[in-house]
């Protein structure tokens, strides 16, 4: 992301999306999962059984920032991109608003399937 680079877990598959960071405490800074879906479409994200807070920004197929969303531990909020996208990237709460990350924003280096 520009001048910034995180280290991210991937979650290509069923099981790992669907358990994402759950039951997880601690998230180290720069640190996240990449959510890697089959196919572009409206994926929607919740907080149950997670428990730290996360920022989630919704990345379409050019690796563009649709929008992006705050999410607090243990809610079943939706939390949806605007468009349809291809991935998703949760980070520890606050960290795409630290480094100046908006919608727009070009994320290199994507897995590509």
């Amino acid at each position: 992301m520009g001048a910034y680079s995180v280290k991210a877990e991937i979650a290509e598959n069923d099981a790992d999306r669907a358990r994402g960071l759950m039951f997880r405490t601690f998230l180290k800074p720069d640190n996240g999962m990449l959510f890697v879906f089959d196919r572009t479409d409206q994926y929607c994200f919740w907080m149950r059984n997670t428990k730290i807070p996360l920022s989630i920004a919704f990345i379409d197929e050019a690796g563009i920032i649709a929008n992006m969303d705050e999410m607090q531990p243990g809610t079943l909020n939706s939390h949806c991109p605007v468009r349809p996208v291809r991935y998703a990237l949760e980070m520890n709460s606050g960290w795409y608003a630290s480094k100046d990350v908006k919608p727009g924003t070009k994320i290199d280096g994507l897995p590509r399937r």
